[in-house]
């Protein structure tokens, strides 16, 4: 589609041309007037100047003009059209820059992608799948109902330099099926079971009639040229007193006719294919060339179909219901109850007994399949007399897409909820233990280490903070831990754990630890990385022990550069293709069994014995690698090991310097203040707690139980030097008292205080020139906090 820029030489040796014939004119005119030769040869000559400067001004501008690159997008849509799905491409402003013609078909024009003619739900999926496809690369969007049909987006980031989007719309499954019914009805296939007698059409949900074949339009109307489409199927049929159907216009004389309905498409709205056959009672079976044009027909469907004869033994399978049951078409099973699993067999033989045997309605069933036994799917079975040797019809559905999306949104809204369960959870503990490690600071300041009660309070506090990062872990895998991140060096974060790495596996377990040249610098917090590597180490640890008690095994971590090549050739779904450092760590244990890998990442759910696993562990894992903008896969066989493979993005700045042990912050030892502090808190025990502690640093501190009251307080004290406040709290939240004072208060300092995250709350605080201290806090970090605040850092 690209080709190398060419320079246009048409305008210069125009420009040439007319420049030569102005010199030459003037030449002879100055010769006739003057009679001068030296006069008319100074003309020309001039002339000649002129005229190449003129070129060579057209020449450099004709180059400097000249791009480095251009797309031919006549051959771009060209080459669009080979393509029978709707295609367009955007630039990265979101014009339209070239469609193919199908693209004109299916919207009435040449909109522009996100806007097109859909309903507010398909606007919306469409700009999701935009904003996906130029940060991910691709995007999808599924089930867009547009003008009469139902479509698929598939967004593609796409240019040498990536400022181009793609988008292609594919005509859904459902819809595809509709069509190749219709197209079957009306076409040769339905003038050829025409031939035998069978009369077939599609009705809409409506009961309208959306296609008929030729013989079913003669026998309703009387002749093939009138139109069927579109009106009431059920006007063209009558019910005498027994109950048997036959053509309104032949009336109660006419011939007796079976009708058997398969619902081939799922759903309320979906239609249903009627076959309509002659029922008399003394008629012959149908012949042998009817039966063939059956089988053709049943072969054709895009749908699974099979025929079950009267003793219950498959007839004939078409390849879509091949497909659905999982079945080798070289060694079809005999019977339909040889496809599901023990328990359905006999619902499934006492229903294919019960319409061969003339029950004409049909039945949906939910079978589990022998080869998937997790997926039920529906079964239509439905009576075929009149049909030869076939007694009943079979209808398979392949749901299995279906029932994977359906466990992925119940996973999805599963996660979420725990998720936000796990947020509120660790909210009230950081409270309760505010309160705990507040009381034993204060407790611990009248009390000396060589006190009795010294060592019990000091006991307290570090099982308080023990606590206190359980709830870490909580806000880790429900992604609202507050992190700090920083720009390093994986190796670094390994080699900073690697003794306690070595302390944690013991005698029995070898550590291997190498590093991969030219690894990127990523961007994450350095001690929840820690975290990381910690876990994934110590389960493995267990798992290698787990196998071999005596013997042990052995534990290797290492790190690698992953370039966007090797990212298209793993040919994942999941991972976009940028440049990334990876952290692998593989383990010689038992290995994770195939039913249990893909619930390894869930929380609570763990394989350790009762009292052994909280199965936090590799939840939060997944829930820091998320929120650090990373990925983490599990690959695993049983008997051989399992592997755990962390992408992290390669940050674009430069890479950090090597990270060095800590040195002890300088603060002063003096954390006496002055001044005037509203203590805003609807917790009685934290506020409490913070009262005295701030009261001990010599403030004076006035306090409320929610924002309503701290209004008041400010309104009858006037302007505190500090405002400290909660965020969630009842009948008035901190913000919005916030806003509220410094309407009267601008340069109000405000420090506040939670125990949800920080980045969390910061998205819903739309203030300026606040600050943050995340519960629990000891009474020494609150005084530090509010002298930096108060001092204006």
């Amino acid at each position: 589609m690209a080709s190398l820029p060419q320079i246009d030489r048409t305008p210069v040796r125009t420009a040439a041309l007319i420049a030569g014939a102005a010199a030459i004119t003037a030449a002879v005119l100055v010769l006739v007037m003057v009679q001068s030769i030296v006069a008319a040869a100074g003309f020309l000559a001039a002339g000649i100047i002129v005229g190449g400067a003129v070129i060579a001004w057209r020449t450099i501008g004709a180059t400097e003009g000249a791009t480095p690159r251009a797309i031919d997008w006549d051959f771009a849509r060209t080459v669009t059209e080979a393509s029978t799905d709707a295609v367009a491409v955007t630039d990265r402003a979101g014009r339209l820059v070239c469609a193919n013609d199908a693209y004109e078909r299916v919207f009435g024009g040449f909109p522009t992608p996100p806007g097109l003619p859909l309903d507010d739900a398909g606007i919306a999926a469409l700009s999701d799948a935009g904003r996906t496809a130029w940060r991910d690369g691709f995007a999808r969007a599924d089930r867009i109902p547009a003008p009469g049909i139902q479509l698929s987006a598939l967004v593609a980031r796409a240019g040498d330099d990536a400022d181009m989007l793609v988008w292609r719309f594919v005509t859904a499954q459902e819809h595809d099926l509709i069509e190749t019914a219709n197209t079957l009805i009306t076409g040769p296939t339905g003038d050829r079971l025409g031939g035998s007698g069978i009369m077939i059409a599609l009705i809409a949900p409506d009961g309208r009639v959306r296609s008929a074949n030729r013989v079913l339009r003669v026998r309703a109307l009387g002749d093939d040229t009138g139109q069927v489409e579109g009106r009431d199927f059920a006007r063209f049929l009558i019910t005498d007193s027994r109950g048997l159907v036959r053509f309104e216009r032949e009336g109660l004389a006419g011939t007796p006719l079976r009708v058997l309905q398969v619902p081939f498409v799922e759903g309320d709205d979906a239609p249903v294919l009627v076959i309509l056959l002659d029922d008399e009672e003394n008629a012959p079976a149908i012949g042998a060339n009817a039966a063939a044009h059956v089988r053709s027909l049943v072969s054709l469907m895009p749908f699974g179909m099979a025929l079950v004869d009267r003793e219950g033994r498959f007839q004939q399978m078409n390849d879509a219901f091949l497909r659905a049951a999982g079945v080798n078409a070289v060694a079809p099973p005999l019977y339909p109850g040889d496809l599901v699993v023990r328990e359905d067999k006999a619902a499934v033989a006492d229903a294919i007994r019960r319409f061969a045997s003339g029950a004409t309605h049909s039945t949906d069933m939910a079978v589990r399949l022998k080869d998937h036994p997790d997926e039920p799917v529906a079964l239509t079975i439905a009576g075929a007399r009149g049909l030869g040797d076939a007694a009943v019809l079979l209808s398979l559905k392949d749901n299995s897409e279906e029932s994977r999306l359906k466990r992925e949104v119940a996973q999805a809204t599963k996660m979420q909820a725990v998720g936000q369960l796990a947020g509120g959870v660790a909210h009230d503990f950081n409270n309760i233990l505010t309160a705990i490690i507040g009381h034993c600071d204060l407790m611990m300041m009248r009390h000396s280490p060589g006190d009795s009660d010294y060592d019990d309070i000091q006991q307290i506090r570090t099982n308080s903070n023990r606590a206190a990062s359980l709830t870490r872990q909580l806000l880790a895998f429900s992604r609202q831990q507050t992190l700090r991140p920083q720009i390093l060096q994986l190796p670094d974060v390994v080699s900073e754990v690697s003794n306690l790495l070595k302390r944690l596996m013991g005698e029995n377990v070898r550590l291997d630890m190498t590093h991969g040249r030219n690894l990127g610098p990523v961007r994450a917090d350095p001690g929840q990385l820690e975290q990381v590597v910690v876990n994934l180490a110590v389960n493995a640890r267990d798992a290698i022990l787990a196998a071999d008690p005596r013997g042990g095994g052995t534990l290797s971590i290492s790190t690698r550069a992953i370039s966007s090549a090797d990212v298209r050739q793993l040919g994942s779904d999941i991972l976009p293709v940028a440049d990334y450092t990876a952290l692998v760590v593989h383990d010689t244990g038992a290995g994770i069994a195939p039913e249990i890998l893909p619930k390894i990442f869930e929380p609570f759910f763990t394989t350790k014995e009762f009292g052994k696993g909280t199965g936090l562990g590799l939840s939060t894992v997944y829930g820091i690698v998320k929120q650090s903008g990373g990925y983490i896969f599990a690959d695993s066989k049983p008997g051989q090991g399992a592997t755990f493979t962390m992408y992290l993005p390669v940050h674009a700045a430069p890479a950090a310097p090597r990270l060095a042990a800590p040195k002890p912050a300088t603060k002063p030892a003096d954390l006496w203040g002055t001044g005037t502090i509203l203590l805003v808190e609807d917790e009685d025990m934290v506020r409490s707690v913070a009262e005295r502690a701030l009261t001990r640093q010599g403030y004076s501190v006035l306090t409320a139980e929610n924002g309503e009251i701290g209004l008041q307080v400010l309104e009858k004290n006037g302007r505190p030097d500090l405002l400290i406040s909660d965020v969630v709290m009842p009948t008035m939240d901190g913000p919005t008292m916030v806003r509220r004072a410094r309407e009267k208060y601008p340069d109000l300092p405000v420090l506040f205080m939670s125990g949800y995250a920080e980045e969390q709350l910061r998205r819903s605080i739309d203030l300026d020139n606040v600050a943050f201290l995340p519960k629990p806090f000891s009474v020494q970090q609150l005084a530090e906090a509010a002298r930096d605040v108060l001092a204006g850092r």
